[in-house]
C-alpha cells in the first residue's frame, strides 16, 4: 500500500461526494468505502463515485464495499443490474433430495456469486460483505432469516465456501460474517443488542463451525452480539476475549477482521468510545457506514494508521484479488440459476 491509510471504511450520503466529504476522505485517508442503495443511480454514476473516491485517497487499488447478498440485501438491483434470489432459496432447493443436491446447490451458488462478482467488478467494487455463515435458530430475529444459506452447520460451511469461491473467481473479496455467529440472535443489532445464553460447547458445535470451516478467507465482519458464556458484559465487536479467544483462538481466523456498522443501536457509547473499544478488543478495522462528517472525522481520529500486522493482512487480502478473472458466459450461467431454481427472472 503505497500511500499510508487509517484503518477505517466510511460510506458517503449521496450519489456523489460533496465538498465536505471529498475534504473529510482528503484528510483522513479511510482504507475504504462502503456504497449502499442511496449512492446507487446507474453504472455510469457509479463508476465516476468509485473512481472520484479512489482519486482523492490516492490509491487505485482501494477498497470499494458493498453488501449485495442477493433477496432483501441488495444494493444494485433492477433495473439496471439483476435480481438475485436470497442464500435461503439455495438452501430450500438443497433440501428436496439432500444426497442428489448437495453439489448441485454449491454449484449454484457459485454461479450466483460468480456473475455477482462480474457485477461488481464492472463498476469498480472490489469487496462484497458475503457471504452470511450464521445458523439460524428456531425462534431468532428474522434480520437473519432467508439470509442464512441453511439450518446446520455443515451446509453453511459448505454453501458458503462456494459462494467466497464465486467471489474469489470473478475477482472480488468475499467477507465472511457475523463472527462468531448471528444466527441465535433475538434481537435486531440494528436497534438494540442482542444476547445469547448459549452454552460454550454448543456455541462451538453449532454458531462457530462454519466460521471455523472458513478460516482461511482474507476478510471477516463482527457480530455486534453479547455471548454470555464467553463476556457476558460486552459484545464480541468490542470484547477482548471474545476475539482473543474465539475469533484467533478457537476459529483460527487469520485474515483481516473489520467491524459491523459503528452506527447500530447495538453499541453504546460515542463514536470515540465505541472505535477506540473496537480496536482495544483486537479488531483491524473500524466500519462507519452512515455518512455524517462529524462522525466520519470521529471514527476516523479514534482509528490508527493501518500499519504492522494489521497493514500486512490488508496487503494479504487484496492480493488475493484476481487481476484478470477466468472468461465464463453470464447468459449461460444464469440461466442455470435460474433453472436450478426454477425461478423466475
Amino acid at each position: 500500500m503505497s500511500v499510508e491509510a487509517r484503518a477505517f471504511i466510511c460510506g458517503c450520503n449521496g450519489t456523489a461526494l460533496s465538498a465536505d466529504e471529498r475534504d473529510l476522505f482528503r484528510k483522513t485517508r479511510p482504507w475504504g468505502l462502503i456504497l449502499f442503495k442511496r449512492n446507487v443511480e446507474d453504472r455510469p454514476q457509479l463508476i465516476r463515485l468509485i473512481q472520484d473516491f479512489r482519486g482523492i485517497v490516492g490509491r487505485e487499488d482501494a477498497p470499494v464495499l458493498i453488501d449485495q447478498e442477493g433477496g432483501r440485501v441488495q444494493r444494485l438491483g433492477p433495473p439496471h443490474w439483476r435480481k438475485y434470489p436470497p442464500a435461503g432459496a439455495f438452501a430450500a432447493a438443497g433440501r428436496s433430495d439432500r444426497a442428489r443436491h448437495l453439489d448441485q446447490t454449491a454449484d449454484l451458488i457459485r454461479l450466483s456469486t460468480r456473475l455477482m462478482a462480474a457485477d461488481l467488478r464492472e463498476v469498480g467494487i472490489n469487496v462484497d460483505c458475503l457471504p452470511v455463515l450464521d445458523v439460524p435458530e428456531a425462534g431468532a430475529h428474522q434480520i437473519i432469516g432467508d439470509r442464512a444459506y441453511a439450518d446446520n452447520p455443515g451446509d453453511v460451511a459448505r454453501y458458503g465456501r462456494a459462494a467466497c469461491e464465486g467471489m474469489l473467481a470473478g475477482g472480488v473479496l468475499p467477507v465472511i460474517k457475523h463472527m462468531p455467529g448471528h444466527g441465535r440472535a433475538r434481537a435486531d443489532s440494528h436497534l438494540e443488542l442482542p444476547v445469547v445464553a448459549t452454552p460454550l460447547a454448543e456455541l462451538e458445535r453449532i454458531d462457530f463451525a462454519p466460521f471455523r470451516a472458513l478460516a482461511d478467507m482474507p476478510l471477516a465482519m463482527s457480530a455486534h452480539v453479547v455471548y454470555a458464556a464467553i463476556d457476558p458484559d460486552r459484545p464480541a465487536t468490542v470484547s477482548p476475549k471474545v476475539i482473543r479467544d474465539i475469533v484467533r483462538g478457537h476459529i483460527g481466523f487469520g485474515g483481516l477482521l473489520m467491524s459491523d456498522d459503528l452506527s447500530m443501536k447495538a453499541l453504546k457509547g460515542s463514536f470515540t468510545e465505541k472505535t477506540t473499544a473496537l480496536f482495544a478488543a483486537g479488531l483491524d478495522l473500524a466500519l462507519h457506514c452512515f455518512g455524517e462528517i462529524s462522525d466520519g472525522y470521529e471514527v476516523a481520529a479514534a482509528s490508527p494508521v493501518l500499519d504492522g500486522a494489521r497493514l500486512e493482512r490488508a496487503e494479504r487480502a487484496l492480493a488475493m484479488i484476481s487481476a484478470e478473472p477466468a472468461a465464463f458466459d453470464p447468459v449461460d450461467a444464469w440461466a442455470r440459476v435460474e433453472s436450478g431454481l426454477a425461478m423466475t427472472a
